[in-house]
């Protein structure tokens, strides 16, 4: 097995990180810059930001946070919301991101995935695949894009496939269901997509106790993992996460 990876998210609003529950209800959790170094200060291996009004807003994502929050860490950063064109990416990788995360343009046009990889290389290409429960698809979940206001009427484990053979390097699956909850990932979600793919596979939404990252890995088949209001609002630390894995026999970094 490989190290496990430990991945703060800042969902990101008006310049504040936000967090709500099924990507409704949204409150304040603190400022981009301030958790940015707290978390790599407290062992974080990589650091997500998802600006996740950009595409409700039909904007781009907001470079000027990705410039500030990058100038303050060393590790890894994942940026996703309104990265729509290759231009877009460019953009955000010259802003400080070293990864750019796609989701609704991708969806709409397919092809997007392919250039990116093409141009920037697989590795820097991750797909975040937004889904809800729908017994009408052949998996049982949906795709849904917009910031999860709209059904794709597209089943999300064969969306994955696509990802994977048009060159994409993560799949951040997120269940609807779960996000913000605390009551767990979507176990069912993140293996359904684990189990169709062989690419990295970032379980998110619903993390709240420390036996959830180990269910995230063991049962699911995640090897990142991220969480959100569990970090926080200081319910669990990186470093117990760490230390919990590690005495239950999963290697983190």
């Amino acid at each position: 097995m490989n190290k496990i990876v430990i991945m703060p998210c800042l969902d990101m609003k008006d310049g504040r990180v936000v967090k709500g529950i099924n990507f409704l209800g949204l409150k304040d959790a603190g400022d981009p810059v301030e958790s940015a170094a707290f978390y790599q200060a407290e062992g974080a291996d990589e650091l997500a930001m998802l600006d996740i009004a950009a595409t409700l807003e039909n904007r781009g994502t907001r470079l000027e946070w990705v410039k500030n929050v990058s100038s303050v860490i060393g590790i890894p950063l994942t940026v996703g919301g309104g990265i729509s064109s290759l231009e877009d990416m460019e953009l955000t990788f010259e802003a400080g991101a070293s990864n750019v995360s796609v989701n609704s343009a991708a969806v709409k046009r397919p092809e997007l995935i392919d250039e990116a990889a093409a141009r920037f290389g697989s590795e820097r290409i991750t797909v975040a695949i937004d889904a809800r429960r729908n017994k009408t698809m052949p998996s049982g979940f949906e795709l849904v894009i917009a910031g999860g206001t709209m059904p794709a009427g597209i089943d999300a484990v064969e969306w994955a496939r696509q990802c994977q053979e048009r060159g994409a390097g993560v799949l951040l699956p997120t269940s609807m269901d779960g996000d913000g909850t605390l009551d767990g990932y979507d176990i069912d979600y993140t293996r359904a997509i684990s189990g169709a793919v062989t690419l990295p596979v970032v379980a998110s939404g619903g993390a709240g106790k420390l036996e959830h990252f180990f269910d995230a890995v063991t049962e699911g088949g995640a090897s990142i993992l991220l969480a959100a209001s569990v970090f926080h609002y200081r319910l669990i630390s990186i470093g117990q996460v760490k230390e919990y894995l590690r005495g239950r026999g999963i290697p983190v970094l």
